[in-house]
């Protein structure tokens, strides 16, 4: 997982708050913030006894609200990282259209970067 997270801090843009370390030795509980508003937290699949141990690494697509779809992707290209979906408009099940980027963390977690900020409230 410190993996992962050095991955989220360092190549994709988010910015730690927190890394809780745990019992290893290795972060156990990172928190990180986007820069264009909302948070990340999560724990290691080694914690056994928790809701996350029961989970197998790289289970996870998240999708990121975000304006910078072609700097994350330029970030992840320069830092060698995977790219499964170049930078392209795409439309979602609600026929919303968006400009998205997927990208595959060192675990083999799906990251989605896109325009998209759902719904508008009416």
């Amino acid at each position: 997982m410190e993996t992962v997270a050095r991955f989220l801090v360092d190549v994709l843009g988010f910015e730690q708050v927190v890394a809780a370390p745990d019992e290893h030795g290795g972060i156990g509980h990172p928190e990180l913030r986007w820069p264009g508003g909302g948070a990340l937290v999560f724990g290691s699949t080694r914690h056994t006894d928790s809701v996350h141990g029961r989970m197998r690494a790289g289970a996870s697509a998240v999708y990121v609200v975000s304006d910078e779809v072609d700097a994350v992707h330029r970030r992840v290209v320069d830092a060698g990282g995977e790219v499964l979906e170049a930078p392209s408009e795409a439309r979602f099940g609600s026929g919303a259209a968006a400009y998205v980027c997927t990208v595959q963390d060192p675990e083999g977690n799906l990251w989605t970067f896109g325009t998209y900020r759902g719904p508008s409230p009416e």
